[in-house]
Order: C-alpha cells, then sequence, then structure tokens
C-alpha cells in the first residue's frame, strides 16, 4: 500500500475548472494504476479517472469524459485531476485511490485511499 494525501479542493463557479492533486509516499509508485473517485452522501462511490502506472492508459466515465483529465508524475510521485467545465453535480468528496496492477473501475479493487477533498460547484 500508499499512503495518499489529496489537495487542491475548494468552491468554484459552474463552468469553471479545479485541478486536484494527490501525492503518494512509499516505495515503487509506477506499479500503481492511479484511479480518482467521488462521492456524494447517500450515494455509492463513483469513478471519475484512472490511468495505469506509466499514464499511458486512462479511464473515464462518460459522466465527465471530455471534461476530467488524469494525468501523474512518476518522477514526484503525484497523480492529478483536471476538471473543466465543472457543473454542480460534480460537487462531491474526491477520493484518490491506488492499486499494484491494473486499472479497475470498482471501488473495492483499490486497497490505498486518501482523506478526500471537498469539491463545491456553485450554479
Amino acid at each position: 500500500q500508499v499512503r495518499l494525501v489529496e489537495s487542491g479542493g475548494g468552491l468554484v463557479q459552474a463552468g469553471g475548472s479545479l485541478r486536484l492533486s494527490c501525492a503518494a509516499s512509499g516505495r515503487s509508485f509506477s506499479v500503481y494504476a492511479m484511479a480518482w473517485f467521488r462521492q456524494v452522501p447517500g450515494k455509492e462511490r463513483e469513478i471519475v479517472g484512472a490511468c495505469s502506472g506509466s499514464g499511458s492508459t486512462t479511464y473515464y466515465p462518460d459522466s465527465v469524459k471530455g471534461r476530467f483529465t488524469i494525468s501523474r508524475d512518476n518522477a514526484k510521485n503525484t497523480v492529478y485531476l483536471q476538471m473543466d467545465s465543472l457543473k454542480p453535480e460534480d460537487t462531491a468528496v474526491y477520493y484518490c485511490a491506488g492499486r499494484k496492477g491494473l486499472i479497475k473501475v470498482a471501488d473495492g479493487e483499490y486497497d490505498s485511499w486518501g482523506q478526500g477533498t471537498q469539491v463545491t460547484v456553485s450554479s
């Protein structure tokens, strides 16, 4: 497992942008597939982006495709989530997650989690 710490959340107007960062501690960061999930109270956690250890393979659900971009800098042990054209329905707590091996969509496949960062999009 790796220790993950998110940053970059906040309040933004609809149509605006935010970039989340997730710093990882531990060895061999590049063998970890990384993902961002989000959750609102009363709803299940939803994946919003994932990338392979090299960053060459990415996944996005239709709800954010074309608006969110996941990337990573393995030299800095950091993964990012660039969020553009934000909508009020993007309001949630955003979590960074990691797992050794391939990208997975289900949150149960990830064994390293950050504490979460709040993103609020006002209309």
